[in-house]
């Protein structure tokens, strides 16, 4: 290991012991880089809707005892042997795919973020909700200064999949709708102006600040799920990680129209009528992330500049953040602050 930063020999974590019981707070051994991998010292950590369906337990097989987060913005401060980049004092993110295999037909075909033996940072592998946290360099996202701060750690998911669900909608769709508008949504809204699309906002019924942060981010229209949009849609992603939206979209879009589900876990989708879906409409899912989408995004960003709503909590707050998320009370993103 190539070391010249003093790194202490332990780390304050946010540990999760088993699913359905709080993350506690644990003093834990600062990780050693093996070969290929960095040493990061983790300057923020996003709160993902991820993390919260592995902490409750509807993920299955985590890696326990697990240390969540797989939104990581950090410097590296040491390197395994055979790194060459990212360099000692460079700034990174850390994303959800940790590693994949690279010979199975997936990764051969270009579709690592289905490789059968692919690892996932903060669910297979410990991730961010740290003072350190170890990773692949070649799984690493190089940052600009100008997202290397808490303000982008967001980007480094709700970013990222929200740039992969827009990619999977047709080119000529111009009126797009959001269903569950937080922190993908926010992000997504501002690529989706850039490219004079006009966004149409669905919220938890009741949720009046909710919309009215989406009017103020972006969006043209904001209602709740239940609400009929002024105008037949042509696609619409759907963020929330509830089925029940899968027909409730289909039934506003135009034909031909396609609707994207973005999450890792979505309860079930109940029977719909196929007349809602005939016109050749089409339902698909969008399932982890690639390298190229990491590329992607910050060739994206580079002509364009992204604000991040975010709301900071200390690592030793990890709990309360992920309480606010699973009752709403997150208008952006949630983000841990070492």
């Amino acid at each position: 290991m190539k070391q010249q930063i003093t790194i202490p020999g332990t780390m304050q974590a946010m540990v999760m012991e088993k699913a359905g019981n709080p993350l506690l707070l644990h003093t834990v051994p600062v990780p050693v880089p093996a070969a290929g991998q960095v040493l990061i010292k983790v300057i923020a950590c996003g709160v993902c809707r991820t993390d919260l369906h592995i902490v409750d337990g509807e993920l299955p097989n985590p890696s326990l005892p697990l240390i969540p987060g797989h939104e990581i913005v950090g410097v590296v401060v040491a390197t395994g042997d055979g790194v060459t980049s990212p360099g000692i004092g460079e700034k990174v993110g850390v994303p959800w795919l940790a590693y994949t295999c690279g010979h199975c037909k997936y990764c051969l075909q270009e579709q690592e973020n289905l490789c059968e033996h692919a690892l996932f940072t903060g669910y297979s592998v410990n991730g961010g909700y740290a003072e350190y946290t170890v990773a692949l360099a070649a799984y690493c996202l190089k940052l600009p200064e100008t997202y290397a701060h808490p303000g982008g750690a967001p980007l480094l998911c709700a970013g990222l999949i929200g740039y992969r669900s827009w990619r999977m909608l047709p080119g000529y769709a111009e009126n797009i709708g959001f269903y569950g508008y937080g922190a993908a949504a926010h992000i997504l809204v501002q690529i989706a102006k850039f490219h004079y699309k006009l966004v149409y906002a669905f919220t938890r019924p009741g949720d009046g600040d909710g919309q009215e942060f989406a009017l103020k981010t972006g969006a043209v229209w904001a209602g709740s799920s239940e609400d009929e949009p002024p105008i037949l849609m042509d696609a619409a992603i759907i963020f929330a990680p509830d089925g029940s939206l899968v027909p409730r979209a289909l039934a506003q879009l135009d034909k031909g129209g396609t609707v994207v589900c973005a999450g890792i876990h979505m309860s079930d989708i109940p029977a719909f009528p196929y007349s809602i879906l005939w016109e050749e409409r089409v339902i698909r899912s969008v399932a982890n992330l690639t390298r190229k989408d990491g590329e992607l995004l910050m060739e994206q960003l580079s002509k364009m500049p992204v604000m991040t709503a975010i709301q900071t909590f200390a690592l030793s707050q990890a709990n309360e953040a992920l309480t606010a998320l699973r009752e709403g009370k997150i208008k952006g993103a949630a983000v841990l602050v070492m």
